[in-house]
């Protein structure tokens, strides 16, 4: 059986800066691509950062250079580095992963249960 379990999130002000941090453990093969979402009260799930297992990066177009996502391979862990941070960043953020369970079986698409980020003042 395979788990996420995110970790780092709070409240802080706004400016402020949080770290992310999201490893999987349990049954893996092997690990694809790994990913952050978020979801704001009355909003849909949107992408927050995607990093695939070549390293190719990408983030939401509302990122604007303030986030940084990365990975520890070795630890099966996936960070998201949070700065400049805003009101509207206010969400619950999940962490996703494509994870193989066992060399015979499919990836499998797998969710933590999430970390609220609260931005006030």
């Amino acid at each position: 059986q395979v788990q996420l379990v995110e970790s780092g999130g709070g409240s802080v002000q706004p400016g402020g800066s949080l770290r992310l941090s999201c490893a999987a453990s349990g049954s893996i093969f092997s690990i694809s691509a790994m990913a952050w979402y978020r979801q704001a009260p009355e909003k849909e799930r949107e992408l927050v950062a995607h990093k695939s297992s070549s390293g190719t990066t990408h983030y939401g177009d509302f990122v604007q250079g303030r986030f940084t996502i990365s990975r520890d391979n070795a630890k099966n862990t996936v960070y998201l580095e949070m700065n400049s941070l805003k009101t509207e960043d206010t969400a619950v953020y999940y962490c996703n992963a494509q994870i193989r369970p066992a060399s015979n079986l499919p990836l499998g698409n797998y969710w933590g249960q999430g970390t609220q980020v609260t931005v006030s003042s």
